[in-house]
């Protein structure tokens, strides 16, 4: 990896592109930290000391915000409602015959589901751009924070309106960021956008450890969470590259005096094929029950329940929901992206056929049972890794957001692996020197 980017370094138009992406990640981790006009930024600051390691309901999100969403500023939403927007979009895909036919119509169609990903991001952004601020001004953000009303002192209209405007415009930005760095910059630009805003968070928590550790000054814990986030690091770096390839053999075909087809090739077939999506929909689902009690007044015998034992994430009831929700999600989503019938009638229609297996649904019932079979791995490796802040929880008396917890592991190795895979095909074609010297 390190080897990729000094040679991009030494190539003048990557390294171009590296520095111009360089320079973008500085502006989106500047924008973190200016606070949005209406805000008691001391009120807030001494709220964030006082929940240190213990962040609540809002600990997901202000994991892929960097941060900047307990501290309420303009990039407070980060990234979040343009990846709901996508995954939203990706799901009516399968469900809108209109989305789908988009789809195939190959760039065009692509740029016009972007165009509606992108009205849709600012829709979510002032739905929960509202949501904060609501928060906010309730003391709900910082439950257990004795200034935490204090947060928005002034409750007119126009304050409110102007904060989530501002909100709205700052995720509108960090949008435009990432487009920028996809389009001049190495690509995958909402992917590193996210690498970014979980790599911020990591410093600061793993110094949160070594100063709640009694062992040899908390050294001793701080260097067994980092010997743990390697030995994890590895082995989500080995089960992300596993893949089951499917052999396809092509058809030799006569047309006039050519001869096409006769080549083998593979379907590659991921053990983790629907990636980090279960793990956010599990988290979110999660999340509402405990939500809707944290409003909701009063001690009502459910809200107590739910409090004890969906709001708490060492809790049984939580860990168990959680790990199926993980599993069931897995399988969800694999369903809806990958189509085996639509693979098989490609295939079909090119000539092409797996070696045992005659074509048309045959090969469609052989692509289905290959793919549940590697799912269900894949789910359980998502699901263990998920529950690793519980077992920081039990182990280092860590808050939720461990730093290597399952969820920003796989979004680093995912979008770090992609992202030097990105740099190696660049190389690539520029050291390319064909067939004649």
């Amino acid at each position: 990896m390190l080897t990729a980017f000094a040679r991009a370094f030494k190539t003048p138009d990557l390294r171009k592109k590296l520095l111009f992406t360089l320079g973008i990640i500085v502006v989106y981790r500047v924008g973190t930290h200016v606070p949005i006009p209406g805000v008691d930024y001391t009120s807030v600051q001494r709220c964030v000391d006082e929940a240190s390691g213990n962040q609540g309901l809002f600990g997901l999100v202000n994991m892929f915000s960097g941060g900047a969403l307990l501290q309420i500023t303009v990039f407070a939403l980060g990234i979040m409602p343009y990846i709901t927007a996508s995954i939203i979009l990706q799901l009516l895909t399968v469900v809108i015959p209109r989305l789908e036919a988009l789809k195939k119509e190959g760039q065009a169609g692509t740029a016009k589901i972007t165009q509606y990903t992108r009205y849709l991001t600012v829709a979510l952004a002032i739905l929960q751009g509202t949501g904060l601020v609501a928060t906010a001004r309730s003391g709900a953000l910082f439950s257990g924070c004795t200034v935490a009303s204090q947060i928005v002192p002034d409750r007119a209209i126009f304050t409110t309106v102007t904060m989530v405007i501002c909100m709205t415009a700052g995720t509108a930005v960090v949008m435009w960021l990432g487009e920028l760095i996809t389009d001049r910059g190495i690509g995958n630009g909402m992917s590193i956008l996210m690498f970014i805003s979980i790599a911020a968070t990591f410093p600061a928590s793993l110094w949160a450890i070594k100063k709640q550790g009694t062992l040899a000054g908390g050294w001793i814990e701080f260097g067994t969470v980092i010997a743990v986030g390697l030995v994890m690091i590895g082995l989500v770096v080995f089960v992300e590259q596993a893949q089951r390839r499917i052999p396809v053999q092509y058809a030799k075909r006569m047309i006039g005096r050519r001869s096409y087809g006769g080549t083998s090739t593979y379907i590659p077939l991921k053990v983790n094929q629907a990636g980090i999506i279960p793990v956010i929909f599990a988290s979110s689902l999660l999340y509402i029950p405990a939500l809707v009690a944290q409003f909701a007044g009063g001690t009502a015998g459910w809200k107590t329940w739910i409090e004890q034992n969906l709001a708490k994430p060492d809790a049984p009831a939580h860990i168990t929901l959680y790990f199926f929700l993980i599993i069931f999600f897995a399988f969800f989503y694999v369903a809806i992206s990958f189509n085996p019938e639509e693979v098989a009638d490609n295939m079909k229609k090119y000539g092409g056929f797996i070696p045992g297996i005659r074509a048309g649904r045959p090969t469609a019932e052989y692509l289905s049972y290959v793919l549940n079979r590697i799912t269900w791995p894949g789910s359980l490796y998502l699901g263990l890794i998920a529950l690793v802040p519980t077992m920081a929880l039990a182990g280092f008396d860590a808050n939720q957001n461990f730093p290597f917890g399952g969820t920003s592991i796989l979004i680093i190795v995912g979008v770090g692996l992609e992202t030097v895979k990105q740099i190696e095909s660049q190389l690539q074609q520029r050291n390319y020197e064909g067939f004649l010297r």
